[in-house]
């Protein structure tokens, strides 16, 4: 690993100050971000749209009790509900909040919720937003629709400006590490001994996608969701890496 100062092979110099120190890139007339809108996001393939526990407590319920077990939950922050009612009051505590801002999941072709998503530890100062508390159903794990929802949640903060988008997760979710990197993300490290978590010390893998790195990322997610990139069983033609390094450096 490089010393902190150092340049890592390929870097540019730094700028330097008046007094020959090394000082970051400038930004310009920056300005803070705006909050992301609690407003639909709709894609090809799935629509996301504000938690609302009328609309979409019953569905989700269904799509999460529909594992066979709970193996799901276990890098999660919550348990696997035990009731519809509980699971509508958890909902309900949720929906209101606006950090994290959740949002619910509609497949496109069955229209029912399958998931949630959403955005945390938003920092409108410094242009940095996390996603997360992401939960797909079986109907939607290894879908064109996960990887669409991600492709929206991405489109909207770098479109409202932002500077750096996050995903964080336990060091051992290997799962969740390799969805990271498959959707462009470069992994930064590990935060030992981070949080607590249902009993248990967790290490944290830090990922991240900067505005610089984005065209070339949503390049190859817009090719990979192509309907073209899927042959008539919707089986890949190719696979997102191939496609994101095909679209440049």
């Amino acid at each position: 690993m490089t010393e902190p100062g150092m340049m890592e092979p390929g870097m540019t110099a730094p700028r330097r100050n008046a007094y020959g120190q090394p000082i970051g890139a400038a930004v310009p007339d920056w300005t803070p971000r705006p909050l992301p809108p609690r407003t639909p996001m709709q894609g090809r393939t799935c629509r996301l749209e504000p938690l609302d526990p009328e609309a979409h407590a019953e569905e989700l319920f269904a799509a999460f009790t529909a594992f066979p077990d709970e193996r799901s939950w276990t890098y999660l922050l919550s348990d696997r509900p035990d009731s519809l009612e509980r699971y509508r009051a958890d909902l309900a505590r949720l929906a209101g909040s606006l950090d994290p801002l959740f949002f619910a999941i509609r497949d496109g072709e069955s229209g029912r919720a399958v998931g949630v998503a959403s955005y945390l530890r938003i920092d409108p100062g410094n242009g940095v937003i996390e996603v997360g508390h992401i939960h797909f159903g079986p109907a939607l794990m290894r879908r064109p629709a996960a990887t669409e929802t991600m492709h929206l949640m991405m489109a909207r903060a770098f479109g409202l400006g932002y500077r750096r988008y996050e995903w964080k997760c336990d060091s051992l979710n290997a799962p969740s590490r390799a969805a990271a990197l498959r959707l462009g993300f470069t992994f930064e490290g590990i935060f030992r001994n981070a949080i607590v978590v249902k009993g248990r010390s967790r290490d944290t893998a830090w990922f991240s996608i900067t505005d610089g790195e984005w065209p070339r990322v949503r390049a190859g997610l817009e090719a990979w969701l192509d309907p073209g990139n899927f042959d008539g069983a919707g089986r890949q033609r190719q696979g997102l890496a191939a496609l994101r390094g095909a679209t440049g450096p």
